[in-house]
């Protein structure tokens, strides 16, 4: 059997194609897609036709921010039936490598994680119709949450785990740096944690105004407001903890510069090498992290969502169907007027 499916065959040449069904293993659950977000790295996969050292060198299902519907088990599957509604976890540890053994499951040696080309065979990942996969990678929602809000579970777990690499958030002062769809969530989870204020800064308006609806006390819109951070600071005080979610060097440096002495800056947007003023964070004693995926915090996002902890609606700002997934990406790319640009798997428009 074959099913539809959106393959990146090289940079700029994404297609919707035929693909093979796998056959469905006696631990497996057949999932009937609904809903997949297109994520930063999907959008390098298609534009860059790869980020740093990982390039696609093969045909590739894009896709790890997915959920859909239960269509079929198998024989060993006793937690999920016909008809469960799922988010789809694309991280997939050996649970046995020493990093697994430590608990320390995003660092797996031998992680698979849907919809990557780390690794060569690529991992295919979940922008298709239906999909194969095994049963502790799915997740229930009640039929009360939304499958497009479900397929948020994803991008809210790398926010959990980057507050994780913070501590504790309750009473503090959060710079969040980058109003994209992890920023605007960061914001979501800082406040959820109890922080005292949550600004938030980016160069487009329409994200800022997303920003507000997940949480965030202010917003700095630095293209118009250059000095907006400092004049913040100078009112407020320094921040206690910043969440850089932009991966631009001017963020960072501001980061560095509106941290308080022996604040916290997590470092949560991706970038290449880029200079950085190392006597201001030795001088100071920031607390600089870096913060990698997720694990069990998969399953925390699901249950946030479900049960309406977070609701992530605000920053889903488009839908299209698969068919329209190359007009998705060019929009998906469009700051101006899009945060998190979804598809429609299951050829509902």
């Amino acid at each position: 059997m074959t099913i539809k499916a959106c393959v990146l065959h090289k940079q700029n040449d994404l297609r919707i194609d035929e693909v093979a069904l796998a056959d469905l293993g006696a631990n497996d659950v057949l999932v009937a897609m609904t809903h997949g977000g297109i994520c930063g790295s999907d959008m390098h996969y298609y534009q860059d036709g790869g980020f740093g050292p990982i390039r696609v060198t093969d045909p590739i299902i894009l896709g790890h921010e997915v959920s859909g519907i239960v269509e079929a088990v198998g024989a060993e599957v006793g937690n999920l039936i016909i008809g469960d509604r799922v988010a789809v976890s694309p991280s997939q540890p050996c649970f046995e490598c020493d990093y697994c053994q430590r608990n320390e499951f995003q660092h797996c040696a031998k992680m698979r994680f849907m919809g990557s080309a780390r690794t060569i065979p690529h991992v295919q990942g979940g922008f298709r119709a239906k999909m194969v996969t095994g049963k502790g990678q799915c997740f229930k929602v009640s039929k009360a949450t939304s499958l497009a809000n479900a397929a948020c579970s994803e991008p809210l777990a790398v926010c959990l785990h980057a507050a994780a690499q913070a501590g504790p958030l309750a009473g503090k002062a959060v710079l969040v740096t980058g109003a994209g769809p992890i920023g605007a969530l960061c914001a979501a989870v800082a406040k959820m944690q109890g922080a005292q204020s949550v600004v938030v800064t980016d160069l487009f308006d329409f994200t800022l105004n997303v920003a507000v609806k997940m949480g965030a006390t202010k917003t700095i819109n630095i293209g118009a407001q250059p000095k907006g951070i400092a004049e913040h600071i100078a009112e407020h005080g320094p921040f206690d903890i910043v969440f850089e979610c932009s991966a631009a060097e001017p963020a960072i440096l501001s980061a560095i510069t509106a941290v308080r002495p022996r604040g916290t800056i997590v470092q949560v947007g991706v970038t290449g090498s880029i200079s950085l003023p190392i006597n201001a964070i030795v001088g100071k004693e920031i607390n600089f992290r870096g913060t990698h995926r997720f694990h069990p915090e998969f399953e925390q996002a699901v249950d946030l969502i479900d049960r309406g902890v977070i609701d992530v609606t605000p920053i889903i700002t488009q839908t299209y169907p698969m068919e329209d997934a190359v007009e998705a990406f060019r929009t998906a790319k469009n700051r101006e007027k899009a945060v998190k640009v979804q598809l429609r798997l299951d050829g509902v428009s």
